[in-house]
């Protein structure tokens, strides 16, 4: 029997319809035929649900199978990124850096090689536990090394959640905020950083027996986590996850069971572990008794040094759950003089932020030397670490903040006096705030700071961006950007970067409009950049501007000359008219 139908269609169940790849392949060669070059078709435009919708697993398990994220950080390179922002704590910075980096780039590795995975039983990850007294930057640390590798992050506070889930809720329940924080992509979450603070809140104490939910229950509860489960993304209790699975289900008719593996998620645990000093000296005196060792009165720091994993089972944590965090990094209690070399940090987040808010009403903030010696020394009196500094600042500078809009300040320098005396000087600004002091103070301060970053830059060897920086101009806006924006040198940098790149984009724009070379000089690219520095549309205007005027004076040169190259100085772009009309002269000579 013939296969077509009488009106010679073919039927449905004898066509064979081509697969994705082969449609992408076909519609590919056409357009190639038809319009010439090498055109290759994106699969999401063709098939838009396909790139929306999660991938279905038949399998059941509902796991994303693309390959892992190439990691080639180097130990080295963390530590030097981490040495930017984080003031002290070398030891722990290097063994975060090292074992981070070692864990990912292991991931890698064996995705590469996976015949080497069958040569390895169990998985032995680089869990860490760090070790420290409040606000000397546990959080930050974990945090910056995850924003510099890319992955995802959560935090979750130990005393919060419980081994059933009836109390805070389920220590799950960190792994599922992993994925949200990936934006739903499970391959991304399954390479992400869990961190969980407060970890010492949930030892038991030792004459406590039975289950402890709070305690000894969380701990049970983190142990498959910490090693390799697979963890249910849709849950009883999420009504959200219910809708989606009821959704699911109309659309496919099969049911979906989604889940996350935490094989490759690195755990990161924290606490002050108040009293485990106690118990390592008494097991450094208990080991040093008959061998003449003097221990003699050391420093906490000392002690916490020294811990061992049998300290943290006697502090009260479970051998398996201690088995589970092999790194152990001890961070060091910071002094005065740390945290005013966290305020004279560029990178300072505290002071960054504290500038954006009076930015926010138009005006520039400035710290003078001893204003940030004043207010290391209010916070390290309060005992806090780091954390102190953010109080002492908004109480210094709330009276500021609060009246400085109103009367249309355009900037404040801080100075000791006004954060030991905030309303007394307040009052003094209030009753002249023009006065000539307070503006030489002010550029002052600009000019200090413009001259240390040029110095930065040179002596990086010309900056992160040399090319960018081959004259004097480029390194004064560049420092311009970094002081009067609150840019990092690499952005300030990279920003100048673009701008050049737009204004030399324009000589190959100008020759497609009229067919003639223009090559501007470097001297003329610095010029027509700083009319665009603060606003990209003036330097756009800018290059329109002298275009305009080039193409049809430039044009008439050709005709009378023919000559079709012309390099453009500063002069020129600064005086096109009188450029075209000097050339046109010449040519009628």
């Amino acid at each position: 029997m013939n296969s077509k139908s009488r009106n010679g269609a073919i039927p449905a169940q004898a066509m064979s319809f081509p697969s994705q790849d082969e449609l992408e392949r076909e519609i590919s060669e056409y357009l190639s035929k038809k319009y010439g070059g090498r055109i290759k078709v994106v699969s999401q435009m063709v098939f838009p649900n396909q790139a929306h919708e999660p991938p279905r697993d038949d399998s059941g398990t509902g796991t994303d199978t693309s390959p892992p994220p190439d990691f080639r950080l180097r130990p080295e390179d963390l530590e030097a990124y981490l040495d930017r922002f984080v003031i002290k704590q070398r030891e722990a910075k290097a063994i975060l850096a090292t074992k981070i980096c070692t864990h990912f780039n292991r991931i890698s590795y064996l995705s590469k090689n996976r015949h080497q995975q069958k040569r390895t039983v169990g998985n032995i990850k680089n869990n860490i536990i760090l070790i420290g007294p409040t606000g000397v930057g546990k959080t930050f640390l974990v945090k910056l090394i995850a924003e510099r590798l890319g992955v995802p992050f959560v935090k979750g506070d130990a005393t919060k959640f419980s081994e059933t889930g009836y109390v805070g809720g389920d220590v799950e329940d960190l792994v599922r905020e992993l994925v949200q924080a990936a934006d739903g992509d499970v391959e991304r979450a399954q390479h992400g950083i869990i961190y969980i603070d407060e970890i010492d809140k949930i030892a038991s104490p030792y004459h406590v027996h039975g289950p402890d939910v709070s305690r000894a229950g969380v701990q049970r509860a983190l142990l498959k986590p910490m090693e390799e489960t697979e963890v249910e993304l849709k849950v009883p209790h999420d009504p959200v996850s219910q809708m989606e699975a009821i959704e699911q289900y109309r659309r496919s008719g099969k049911r979906q069971r989604r889940t996350i593996n935490t094989k490759n998620i690195l755990f990161i645990v924290s606490g002050a572990f108040s009293g485990l000093a106690d118990i390592v000296k008494r097991r450094l005196a208990r080991q040093g008794m008959g061998f003449g060792a003097d221990l003699g009165d050391r420093e906490e720091q000392y002690w916490l040094s020294q811990v061992k994993p049998q300290d943290l089972v006697e502090y009260g944590f479970e051998n398996e759950f201690i088995g589970r965090l092999p790194i152990i990094a001890v961070l060091e209690e910071l002094t005065e003089d740390d945290l005013f070399a966290i305020l004279m940090n560029p990178n300072c987040s505290v002071i960054i932020s504290k500038k954006q808010d009076f930015r926010a009403y138009g005006i520039d903030l400035k710290f003078e030397e001893e204003a940030l010696r004043a207010l290391a020394h209010q916070a390290y009196k309060e005992g806090t670490g780091a954390r102190a500094l953010v109080s002492v600042i908004e109480r210094a500078l709330l009276p500021f903040e609060k009246r400085l809009p109103s009367i249309g300040a355009d900037f404040l320098v801080v100075t000791r006096r006004m954060v030991e005396d905030p309303e007394g000087e307040l009052r003094k600004i209030e009753a002249d705030p023009s006065a000539p002091d307070l503006s030489r103070a002010y550029q002052a301060k600009i000019n200090e700071e413009i001259e240390e970053v040029i110095e930065e830059l040179r002596g990086s060897g010309g900056g992160p961006c040399p090319s960018e920086l081959a004259t004097e101009e480029r390194l004064m806006m560049a420092a311009s950007l970094v002081v009067m924006n609150d840019m990092s040198i690499e952005a300030a940098v990279e920003r100048l970067a673009y701008l050049i790149s737009q204004v030399k984009s324009y000589q190959d724009s100008f020759y497609n409009r009229c067919g003639i070379a223009i090559r501007f000089t470097e001297e003329a690219v610095d010029r027509i950049v700083a009319q665009g520095i603060e606003e990209i549309n003036s330097l756009y205007a800018m290059c329109e501007k002298v275009c305009n005027v080039l193409e049809h004076g430039l044009s008439l040169v050709r005709e009378r000359t023919g000559r079709d190259e012309f390099t453009l100085d500063a002069w020129c772009v600064e005086n096109p008219e009188s450029y075209v009309n000097k050339l046109l002269r010449e040519a009628g000579n």
